[in-house]
């Protein structure tokens, strides 16, 4: 498994998305099956938030996980308002939402720490500074951001003076959704920032799961969303063309999607969620397919028609 640089984090190039630990995952036994499934095909990144699954996804990880800690990078996000979680990103709120993520990952450290939204009613300073005492004290060893634009981004390098700084975004980005393509990519590539796309196979569409003229599995998450950003017949029309493209160079439409997601040096990792050990596997054997800048160029001018 290749590896890219979060920081000084060296995280394999497929990461496990762990959203469906505590609800799509309920048993813990299921959990512990990919989680450790994962780790044995190679991926050493593991992406989670406190929200996930209700808490339940960082106590599933935090126990499947302890016995070979040495071998995981774990990230978390905090700051989102769900369930008992207050969100925000206060200082004082930054300081006990680690307590209880460590807590709950049964670790004495988070290797990156994720402001899961912006704060409109916090100054960025404020939270960096929180951030940077958690740094010094040893709970986290790299800080990152999500859901953040180029202008924010600017806005916490101009105002961290010296202390630790993001790292990483994570933000939507795949093949059928390119809007930070341009902006953000060139800004992560300026300053160093590795970029984390979030929903890779867009909800399901890349995976092949829809097809054109097909009724759609009643398991798939698309599935009676009515989802216009993904779920239309020209975007279905374009997958048929990306899957005839895949088979011509003997790959399957999750490998185009994971090698094109992949060709840009800022992403540092593609986080994709499993179910199950075959679905890790899958997603590991993705990698196989460097994408050329020919390949490129050809499957952007079949999402552009």
């Amino acid at each position: 498994m290749q590896t890219r640089k979060i920081g000084s984090l060296n995280v394999s190039i497929i990461g496990l998305g762990c959203n469906n630990f505590g609800i799509r995952l309920p048993d813990y036994a299921d959990s512990e099956r990919v989680l450790l499934g994962a780790l044995d095909a190679g991926i050493n990144f593991f992406d989670t938030a406190d929200i996930y699954g209700n808490t339940k996804s960082e106590e599933y990880m935090g126990k499947a996980l302890k016995s070979r800690r040495s071998e995981a990078i774990i990230a978390t996000k905090f700051g989102m308002n769900a369930g008992d979680l207050q969100g925000g990103a206060s200082a004082a709120y930054v300081r006990s939402a680690v307590e209880d993520s460590l807590r709950r990952l049964d670790t004495d450290y988070i290797d990156l720490y994720q402001l899961h939204t912006p704060d409109a009613d916090t100054p960025i300073a404020e939270t960096l500074a929180a951030l940077d005492e958690l740094v010094k004290a040893g709970k986290v060893r790299e800080i990152g951001c999500s859901n953040f634009n180029v202008e924010q981004l600017q806005e916490a390098d101009a105002a961290r003076k010296g202390g630790a700084r993001f790292v990483s975004v994570q933000n939507h980005y795949n093949l059928f959704y390119r809007e930070p393509e341009l902006p953000i990519l060139d800004e992560c590539a300026k300053t160093d920032t590795a970029y984390l796309p979030y929903f890779p196979l867009a909800r399901g569409l890349l995976t092949g799961k829809y097809r054109l003229g097909q009724a759609f599995p009643d398991s798939a998450r698309l599935h009676g969303l009515q989802s216009g950003d993904y779920l239309n017949e020209k975007n279905l029309e374009r997958v048929e063309k990306l899957l005839a493209y895949a088979e011509d160079k003997g790959y399957a439409l999750l490998d185009l999607a994971f090698a094109w997601t992949l060709y840009h040096p800022v992403v540092a990792s593609v986080i994709a969620g499993a179910m199950t050990v075959e679905q890790i596997q899958q997603n590991v054997a993705t990698t196989q397919w460097m994408m050329s800048d020919a390949e490129y160029a050809e499957i952007n001018a079949i999402v552009s028609a």
